[in-house]
């Protein structure tokens, strides 16, 4: 299974950036979908998490209004749309997939499978 997380870069605050995540050697429409990031010197965090089947959505408190998830089940591709960012939304970027039979609780990065490598997002003030 591999999870190619890309669209991260440099932006200034305000500004926008679209965030993708391809799945290869996975049944990806039988997956939940999950991004979660992570600051310097801060724990790994949940961002927003999409069901398999796109009927349900979930958001941290902090970037609801401002992000959005949503998956192509035919490019097995889930991605993370992110508008008026700010500098506190610095981190690097991961996706994860999830067995829906076995995630708990969306939130959780230890109800995830399967994580892709990262991709770094950096706001400047």
């Amino acid at each position: 299974v591999q999870l190619q997380a890309s669209g991260g870069g440099l932006v200034q605050a305000g500004g926008s950036l679209r965030l993708s995540c391809a799945a290869s050697r996975l049944t990806f429409s039988s997956y939940d979908m999950g991004w979660f990031r992570q600051a310097p010197g801060k724990e790994r965090e949940f961002v927003a998490a999409i069901s398999y089947n796109i009927v349900s959505t979930y958001y941290r408190d902090s970037v609801k209004g401002r992000f959005t998830i949503s998956r192509d089940n035919t490019k097995n591709t889930v991605y993370l749309q992110m508008n008026s960012l700010k500098p506190e939304d610095t981190a690097v970027y991961y996706c994860a997939a999830g067995n829906p039979l076995k995630i708990v609780s969306f939130r959780n990065d230890l109800d995830y499978d399967y994580w892709g490598q990262g991709t770094k997002v950096t706001v400047s003030s």
